[in-house]
């Protein structure tokens, strides 16, 4: 247990989500649970991460999730471990919000260069619905996704603000299909507000260096004949320039989201076009993408992002996240699990009413 690295997860305590404050001390080293001399309320040490109130041993837990991140049916995992479905459900839908928490804390401020967007269908039990990922072409990263039951603008839409979030700089290359949505949303995800100083809602301005190429495919009889490649944002010789800047191919292309697709078809069991382990929940579908795209960009090492390590044929294994400048070391599943995500800074709450008779006597005085 090392006090030194927790925080206070009390949100009314004014010491909450701070760190090396001193104000943690260990409660219980038997029960591992932290006791914070601020607040005086006491904690487990799991608290706020995926662990937390878990009646299963860590291992298995942890098993279960690499095992479900590699597309392992879930019916499988029952019949192995003797679990229930609705638990093997559970730790999906609770290992999912705590990945969501770390990828929102985490990939930020990453230098993307180039993106790429696209969307594929979900087949459901008695429905279809659609989700929207993108990717980071020179670390692979894995930059978030949405699920909505339209292929629509507001899916397009919550796409978009995710990789606006998580770029540091507007200069962004920006490659899609053929789908009108995303020329949009991007501009809308792309504008920031103009303060004048004067009053009333400021006006919208489009930020510079947005750059959006489409690849737009050409079929015959359900077969793809051509590729014509438009741009959409800016001229097709800046996009060919920052293409060749970024080392994301020489015209503009869509084929790493599409390999990303693939992985992710293959990494969970209701995505594959053809199977029997179809999600029934949308929520739990969520959960899901969000567990293999953790495991994705912290837990897997990408073979195109190898390194050589010293001479000879020794080469270091990287992950997206490594690639990217997030992390130096490849993450085990229980280290993805256990990471703690830290709480916003305590606010102290407006007083209401007239104020304290100590606080106007500095007033009375200067008056005098």
């Amino acid at each position: 247990m090392g006090p030194q690295t927790a925080f206070c997860h009390n949100p009314e305590c004014p010491a909450s989500g701070k760190v090396g404050e001193g104000n943690i001390k260990v409660h219980s080293l038997k029960e591992r649970r932290y006791r914070c001399e601020t607040c005086g309320k006491a904690f487990a040490e799991t608290k706020g991460t995926a662990l937390y109130r878990l009646h299963k041993p860590v291992e298995v837990f942890c098993l279960v999730l690499t095992l479900l991140s590699h597309g392992c049916p879930v019916r499988a995992i029952v019949a192995a471990f003797g679990l229930d479905e609705r638990t093997v459900s559970d730790w999906v839908g609770k290992a999912g919000k705590h990945c969501e928490a770390v990828h929102e804390h985490l990939v930020r401020d990453v230098e993307l260069g180039c993106a790429q967007a696209d969307e594929l269908w979900v087949k459901m039990v008695g429905r279809r619905v659609w989700m929207a990922m993108g990717v980071a072409v020179p670390s692979r990263l894995w930059l978030g996704g949405a699920v909505s039951q339209h292929r629509d603008m507001r899916l397009v839409e919550t796409l978009a603000r995710m990789v606006r979030a998580t770029a540091p700089s507007p200069g962004l290359l920006i490659l899609t299909d053929g789908l009108s949505s995303y020329v949009r949303a991007f501009r809308k995800a792309w504008r920031q507000p103009l303060r004048t100083g004067k009053v009333g809602r400021p006006r919208l301005v489009e930020e510079p260096g947005l750059l959006l190429g489409q690849a737009v495919k050409q079929y015959e009889r359900r077969r793809v004949v051509g590729v014509a490649h438009r741009a959409a944002i800016e001229t097709l010789e800046a996009i060919e320039a920052a293409l060749g800047a970024t080392g994301s191919g020489e015209v503009i292309n869509t084929a790493y989201i599409e390999r990303l697709n693939a992985t992710f078809r293959a990494r969970l069991a209701g995505l594959a076009r053809r199977t029997r382990s179809l999600a029934r929940r949308q929520e739990l579908l969520e959960a899901g993408m969000w567990l293999v795209g953790g495991a994705y960009n912290f837990c897997t090492p990408h073979h195109s992002l190898r390194v050589e390590a010293g001479g000879g044929h020794k080469w270091q294994e990287r992950t997206p996240a490594m690639a990217a400048g997030l992390t130096e070391h490849v993450w085990t599943m229980r280290e993805l699990m256990h990471y703690q995500v830290p709480l916003p800074e305590w606010v102290a709450p407006k007083r209401r009413g007239r104020p304290l008779k100590q606080c106007r006597q500095p007033v009375e005085s200067l008056a005098a």
